[in-house]
């Protein structure tokens, strides 16, 4: 059996855009059968003359999609990796990766709920691999919701696939907030994630089992000292950050 900091290689089965930046990578690699929703995976790249670039990636898929795993990947425009993955990468191409890694920020079906996610930007990934896992997993979907802030309605990664999952009726709210360009009919939030905000989404959702915060450092610091303001007990409350080494 594979062990997680053991190197495997993966081959790309399927490129998908999500958005102008943001592509997902659906890649068959030996080694995850098993892993929690909030882990990650390291990536390595190895150039013709040795040179070695490694980056770490959420895993986006439900671990219950056998055989294959997925990683979404943000274009960063000075990044050594990211833009490797956005303009070289296509199906059929091979690299190398390990893991999973990872473990407080996880959460499977057996946790239950309510549960609370909260996302900035490209820290949708692990979130979304959460919410994926609640429908594919066994059991009644945990009652759930995911406030998910992005720049524009354009830049809002896995944006069909969140709807449709709210369309399904199964305990699943989302709220999106559009903090910088909102289209002409829009009605939901135009903010930055604040204190009312959080408390009508939680209002809705009834008081979280769970919470889990993925995003850029301060976005990240900032929504996590609001739910403890708003009487969340600390050891609920799951974080995980993204900063500028993920490119």
């Amino acid at each position: 059996m594979l062990r997680a900091a053991e190197w495997r290689v993966a081959t790309v089965e399927k490129v998908t855009v999500e958005t102008p930046r943001v592509k997902s990578f659906r890649l068959a690699a030996d080694g995850f059968e098993r892993y929690r929703p909030g882990q990650h995976v390291d990536v390595r790249l190895t150039a013709p003359d040795g040179y070695q670039a490694q980056r770490s990636y959420s895993l986006a898929s439900a671990p219950e999609n056998s055989g294959s795993i997925e990683i979404t990947v943000e274009l960063i425009g000075d990044g050594e990796v990211s833009p490797y993955f956005h303009q070289v990468v296509r199906e059929g191409d091979q690299f190398e990766l390990r893991g999973p890694i990872g473990g407080p920020f996880t959460w499977t079906s057996v946790l239950g709920g309510p549960l609370l996610l909260v996302g900035g930007g490209s820290g949708v990934v692990p979130l979304m691999s959460m919410l994926r896992h609640r429908v594919a997993g066994e059991g009644a979907p945990a009652r759930a919701a995911l406030l998910y802030s992005s720049r524009s309605h354009g830049e809002v990664i896995y944006s069909a696939e969140l709807e449709q999952m709210q369309e399904a009726g199964d305990g699943l709210d989302l709220a999106l907030t559009l903090t910088r360009e909102q289209p002409a009919d829009w009605s939901g939030f135009a903010r930055r994630v604040d204190g009312p905000m959080l408390d009508e989404v939680i209002g809705q959702l009834g008081d979280p089992a769970h919470s889990y915060v993925c995003g850029p450092t301060g976005f990240v610091e900032a929504v996590a000292s609001m739910l403890v303001d708003r009487g969340l007990p600390p050891e609920t409350i799951r974080t995980e950050r993204f900063g500028p080494s993920g490119s």
